[in-house]
């Protein structure tokens, strides 16, 4: 008799791709059979190594390799990469030290450190909607319940012109629905700036989130990767507001290469550290005893790091260029009330129908144009579709007048 094996009850039930993704899959394969001449434009594209923005690597390789050989095993990572990201902090207005920096392989990784640090199966985390549904998966892998707190449209008027007042949309943090987290709630996700929204949290909204972890007993956990890309006026860097306070929370930034270098094949990302005096050294030896049974981040990682974090402001400033001109572009299309402000990152959203499958589908089909639907993120309202602003721009304009023709009847 055969053996019948059962599967962790962390993975899903159903493995399979849904109905809708599978007809994605075909509608992009016809697509592609019709050949050059419509041409398909992907606006979900996440990688800048996809769009001509590669990282400089020979010149990194060039400075490091000869110490590509070589392996110091230390939980933390190695004191020189290390030091490098203190330095890429310092550089951005945040003041660590190398006992505050922590190595992984990704942020993927950094999440399910801090999972196994901080959390017992069963627990729940608390993460933003709409949301990136990688931090769900994240979660269940390691036995936790997600359970989610708000970003909502926020309209404020703008200042007249013309004789017209005009309105502002924006997404905000719905602080009050952090009201509702379940008692066995251990960590609170946030994702600054925000994917797939923009939003980056203010000073306001930093100072009520750290709050309510005090009051909670929670442990802050910031997703920076798209730090380095502000598009909005005064942004800040959520780091910066731990100037002249002293949190009784601990609180862990996460980014890597894959984003502040465009470097994902590299597979190395860290956490920054604030933890209060009295529980450091408790906490640090936690994270250290997880990290030194994997020992996961290799040494080429580590090398590379070095010389690709020291240029990364070159490197910053060509993603930057690129998303702010397709930005602008857009705003000129769609108004805010259509497409809320991005005030960070290389994602817009859209709200464009009443049905973000079909207008999925009708766009690829019909107008040859991918983009991302709106259920994908757990948007509370139906219509929202999302589009990467890194494509090139000539593409870009032609992939977002596309989607502005197919969509007239609804302005």
């Amino acid at each position: 008799m055969a053996r019948k094996y059962v599967l962790s009850s962390r993975l899903p039930k159903d493995l399979s791709p849904s109905p809708f993704f599978c007809q994605l899959e075909k509608s992009k394969k016809e697509v592609f059979s019709l050949g050059a001449a419509p041409g398909l434009i992907d606006l979900t594209v996440s990688s800048p190594i996809k769009v001509g923005l590669p990282a400089k690597l020979n010149l990194a390789v060039e400075k490091c390799c000869s110490e590509f050989g070589s392996w110091v095993a230390d939980a933390s990572g190695q004191l020189e990469t290390r030091r490098a990201v203190v330095n890429y902090y310092k550089r951005r207005g945040g003041l660590f030290t190398t006992d505050q920096i922590l190595l992984t392989a990704s942020t993927s990784e950094a999440y399910s450190i801090l999972f196994k640090v901080f959390c017992n199966p069963g627990d729940a985390i608390l993460t933003p909607l709409p949301g990136y549904p990688l931090l769900d998966t994240l979660a269940a892998l390691e036995h936790l319940e997600c359970y989610p707190y708000f970003l909502q449209i926020h309209r404020e008027p703008s200042l007249k012109k013309m004789g017209a007042e005009k309105n502002r949309f924006r997404f905000v943090l719905d602080t009050d629905s952090l009201l509702s987290a379940p008692e066995n709630a251990k960590i609170l996700l946030l994702v600054s700036p925000h994917n797939p929204t923009g939003h980056c949290i203010s000073r306001q909204e930093w100072n009520q989130v750290v709050a309510f972890c005090e009051e909670r007993n929670l442990v802050l956990v910031v997703d920076e990767v798209f730090g380095d890309y502000p598009l909005g006026d005064g942004v800040k860097r959520s780091y910066e507001y731990l100037e002249g306070t002293s949190p009784s929370c601990p609180i862990f930034w996460l980014n890597g290469l894959s984003k502040t270098v465009g470097s994902p094949q590299l597979k190395l990302g860290w956490m920054a550290m604030y933890i209060p005096e009295d529980d450091f050294e408790k906490i640090h030896e936690a994270l250290e005893f997880v990290t030194d049974a994997y020992l996961s981040v290799s040494s080429t990682a580590q090398a590379l790091a070095k010389p690709l974090l020291e240029d990364s402001w070159v490197y910053e400033q060509a993603v930057l260029q690129r998303t702010s001109e397709n930005y602008q572009y857009l705003r000129s299309k769609f108004s805010t009330k259509v497409c809320p402000e991005v005030l960070g990152g290389w994602y817009a959203a859209l709200r464009l129908a009443n049905d973000d499958e079909q207008m999925t589908l009708d766009l690829l089909q019909k107008h040859h144009v991918l983009v991302q639907p709106g259920f994908f993120f757990d948007f509370e309202e139906d219509g929202w579709i999302v589009i990467s602003l890194l494509q090139e721009p000539e593409t870009f304009r032609l992939g977002v007048n596309r989607i502005f023709d197919a969509v007239q009847s609804v302005f």
